[in-house]
């Protein structure tokens, strides 16, 4: 036998072998990008066994595939148990790779263990440490190409991650310059060499990136992206990508938002026992939680969070979870008289704590919070020594950050009776709340903002109302509540952008609504379906958060001269709440007035109750004795909202212009007693009445639509067409969700008898049913011009959804936001007789020339408790 031949034999088994277990080794990674990390170890130690059984071996090849299964299994121990024996086993590795003769292997392999080793230092928040790590990487495998790679294109795989992880950690670490060049560098090699899933990381690195920079649409168009290419690509990034997704959207206020993506995923990651992510989204959890004091909630979530954190190693994130907790244990405080010693103590321990692991923002928010609890307790010195110790928040400082600290300031210099302080520490803090809110994209995102500026506001108007109700303080009072509530309406609106990803999702999501319908009615399982259409329709909103705004350059907040001047003979009534105390701020013939309307609670009470009966009395044919029943409930709380709101301003004459609060938003106006047949309009704002007034007078066509399952009486939109000269009838196929948006698109007046919903998980999908599905209130980002007035005839569609600082959406309300400058619309349910008597009188009126006001006055004035209609805008 030929002296070669066993060489030949034992070469070729090595090989063999090798191939089998880089085929292990492939089944494992596709398994632990599932979070199956049980089984990926598993199929590893398969591979391992499979090796050792075969070796030790000399050959290069093998010990490049036993050395790559042996880093898999370092990660997937970091991630699903200690990040110490992550790190223990890829150590163990170095010596036998130093020791390689073979230059192409030693770079790959030291590129792969050092790039590995910084990904689980960065998982685990120890920044800096990888760095030099990721610069070796980077570097070993630009030698490997050098050296003439035997597969080049995975190599510059790794050397495009390499780059990206540097970008992160640069990124996290603050330095943005550099994170930027990294991630550039790594996308633009990505795509030059069709690295599509690698791409798509990049993408969702670039999020973070733009999200820690403060630009929250940019941050939200890119993980965008990288969930279309997840969803191809990579499912098991989406868990991910719903953290981040969840942070952009904390950072806008959108708590209900956060919400609803965590709870979708976090089933899923407790399943698959990722311990990181599912730590991370633990945290993104109880903040939306305590966002939404929900405090039992909060506390659960950071506490396991942070124990998480712990098992993992990973100090920096247990101190973040600590802050949390002690964010919910301060909220629960703040509820009593009496804060403990220990919960400032514990505040500032926990700033040092922050401030070892280089968490800056952490540390001065931790810090903060202690000085806060020392105002509340009254230890003034030791609240302003506290304060004394932090540093100007930076350009990159969360506006939460900036928000805290004014408001701690402020709070201070109340404690101590400067007012004049005080004030200017909420005005400033209000300014940087408005140039936050200035960058952001949609309509859910300005709105949600006002939850940063609540407090701010709240002082304010507490402290407004101690200086006493003399004019200036009344004219004072006006200036704050315009700055602090509705303040989506201050944006002028841009032409219309039809972005196609978003007509197709919205088409997609019309045709699964009625499909849905259609199972309901067929008696089939719906579960699938509504999974389905829930998710389209957060699809579509994180789309239209950055591609369909409609919100352009902000109006400056309307002065009291310009409000007056405005009214003329009208008078505009500004509803506005302090703890229990319901106020009013009333412009009036160039006077303004500061007066107190006794208890909020009771005023909410009558306001809900009054809600109630009326939904309960719309249904046309009750039985008598119920009808009388229900009605003689709504007639009381109607008189007793009257006695506390309006008799009070008995001496007010002309037309009305009502800015509402809370609940007060659902009094449908003409249902009070003494405002019976009294022209009333009502508008998020003083602001936003004036911009409604002011919008452009355009002499276009009058539309009338009719959509399907509507009664006969309702339905009768050829006898309003009666009423004008020439009006265009879109009803039976005609009326698609398409004609009635070009119909809507530069109206003079369009009358929509259609069956409407109000989604109040997400006002944007606030919908008409028209004959094709339905037309979402998201859509109208659409219009290049906005009709003059809107006409909600057969449906509740009023301004329902109210977030902090009386921003209120809904279909009305995403109208007014687009430039409508007035819609007609019901404040309760209304049933089909009553709303077509109403609506045949009110056009009658209006085609007379009456005002919409004036027009629907007295057409709800016949039947004021069965017409609940309303006239929003101007």
């Amino acid at each position: 036998m030929p002296a070669t031949r066993p060489t030949e034999g034992t070469h070729r088994s090595t090989a063999e072998v090798v191939d089998k277990a880089r085929q292990l080794h492939r089944r494992a990674v596709e398994v632990g990008h599932t979070g199956r990390y049980k089984q990926e170890r598993v199929l590893l130690r398969k591979a391992l066994a499979l090796l050792d059984k075969a070796g030790p071996s000399t050959d290069v090849d093998w010990i490049r595939a036993r050395t790559r299964i042996l880093i898999t299994l370092a990660f997937s121990e970091a991630e699903s148990g200690t990040l110490a024996r992550g790190i223990a086993r890829i150590n163990e590795l170095r010596p036998a790779v130093d020791a390689l003769t073979d230059e192409r292997a030693k770079a790959e392999l030291v590129a792969a263990i050092d790039g590995n080793h910084a990904g689980m230092l960065i998982r685990s928040g120890r920044y800096e440490e990888s760095i030099p790590l990721l610069d070796s990487a980077v570097a070993h495998n630009e030698r490997h190409l050098e050296l003439g790679a035997e597969d080049p294109v995975r190599v510059i795989d790794s050397l495009v991650a390499a780059n990206a992880n540097r970008g992160q950690a640069f990124l996290e670490m603050g330095q943005i310059e550099p994170a930027f060049i990294n991630l550039t560098m790594a996308i633009t090699l990505g795509m030059d060499n069709n690295l599509a899933l690698r791409v798509a990381y990049i993408r969702h690195q670039l999020g973070d990136l733009y999200l820690r920079s403060g630009d929250i649409p940019e941050a939200l168009r890119y993980y965008q992206q990288a969930e279309q290419d997840y969803l191809e690509l990579g499912p098991y990034m989406l868990p991910r990508l719903r953290i981040d997704q969840a942070q952009a959207l904390i950072s806008a206020g959108l708590a209900d938002e956060v919400a609803k993506h965590l709870d979708d995923v976090l089933p899923q990651m407790q399943a698959e026992r990722v311990q990181q992510d599912l730590a991370e989204a633990e945290l993104m959890r109880a903040t939306a939680a305590l966002m939404e004091d929900n405090l039992t909630l909060g506390h659960k979530m950071a506490n396991s969070a942070r124990r998480r954190f712990k098992r993992r190693g990973s100090d920096a994130w247990a101190a973040v979870a600590a802050l949390i907790g002690l964010r919910v244990d301060v909220a629960r405080a703040w509820r009593d008289t009496n804060i403990p010693a220990s919960l400032p103590s514990r505040a500032s321990q926990l700033a040092d704590e922050l401030t070892s692991v280089r968490l800056m923002d952490e540390a001065a928010i931790a810090r903060t919070l202690a000085a806060r609890l020392e105002v509340r307790r009254g230890n003034i010195s030791e609240a302003a020594a506290l304060l004394d110790t932090l540093s100007r928040p930076g350009p990159l400082a969360p506006i939460e950050q900036r928000m805290l600290l004014r408001l701690t300031r402020a709070e201070l210099a109340a404690a101590v009776g400067n007012r004049r302080k005080a004030f200017a520490q909420a005005r400033a803090g209000l300014n940087d709340l408005g140039r936050a809110r200035d960058r952001l994209g949609g309509l859910e995102l300005v709105s949600a903002t006002a939850i940063h500026g609540q407090e701010l506001g709240d002082l304010a108007v507490r402290l407004v109302l101690d200086g006493g109700e003399s004019a200036a303080e009344a004219r004072r009072m006006f200036g704050w509540l315009e700055q602090t509530r509705a303040q989506m309406y201050r944006y002028e609106p841009v032409s219309g952008i039809d972005d196609p990803q978003l007509v197709e999702l919205i088409a997609e999501i019309r045709n699964l609504g009625y499909a849905l319908r259609q199972a309901k009615l067929d008696g089939r399982p719906t579960t699938k379906l509504r999974s389905r259409y829930a998710e389209r329709q957060r699809a579509a909103m994180r789309l239209g958060w950055h591609a369909a705004s409609r919100w352009g350059k902000p109006r400056p907040v309307a002065a009291v001269s310009e409000v007056l001047a405005q009214l003329g003979s009208r008078t505009l009534i500004s509803f506005a709440v302090s703890e229990d105390a319901m106020l009013a701020v009333v412009l009036t013939q160039g006077r303004v007035q500061l007066v107190r309307l006794g208890s909020a609670a009771v005023a909410t009470e009558n306001a809900l109750r009054l809600h109630t009966d009326l939904n309960a009395m719309a249904p046309d044919h009750l039985p008598e004795p119920l009808f009388e029943a229900i009605s003689t409930s709504a007639r009381k709380h109607a008189a007793a909202l009257d006695a506390q709101l309006m008799r009070p301003l008995a001496e007010l004459t002309g037309d009305l212009v009502i800015v509402p609060t809370g609940a007060l938003y659902a009094v449908p106006w003409g249902a009070l007693p003494s405002l019976q047949s009294r022209p009333v309009v009502v508008a998020p704002s003083a602001t936003a009445w004036i911009a409604a007034s002011s919008s452009p007078v355009h002499s276009g066509h009058t539309a009338l639509v009719r959509g399907p399952g509507l009664s006969a009486a309702i339905g009768e939109i050829d006898k309003l067409a009666a009423h004008y000269e020439k009006a265009t009838l879109l009803a039976g196929d005609d009326a698609t969700s398409f004609a009635v948006l070009e119909s809507l698109d530069g109206a003079e007046l369009v009358h929509i008898a259609a069956h409407g919903e109000h989604e109040a998980e997400n006002a944007l999908f606030s919908r008409l049913e028209l004959v094709d599905g339905a037309l979402f209130a998201h859509e109208l980002a659409r219009l290049h011009r906005p009709p003059q007035q809107v006409v909600l005839a057969a449906c509740e569609l009023a301004l329902n959804r109210i977030r902090p600082g009386d921003e209120a959406l809904g279909f009305a309300g995403a109208l007014l936001a687009g430039g409508v400058g007035t819609v007609v619309a019901a404040a309760s349910r209304v049933g089909d007789l009553p709303a077509a008597a109403a609506m045949d009188d009110y056009h009658r009126a209006l085609a007379s020339g009456a005002s919409p006001a004036v027009a629907l006055a007295d057409a709800v004035a016949v039947d004021p408790l069965r017409r609940p209609f309303v006239c929003l805008g101007s």
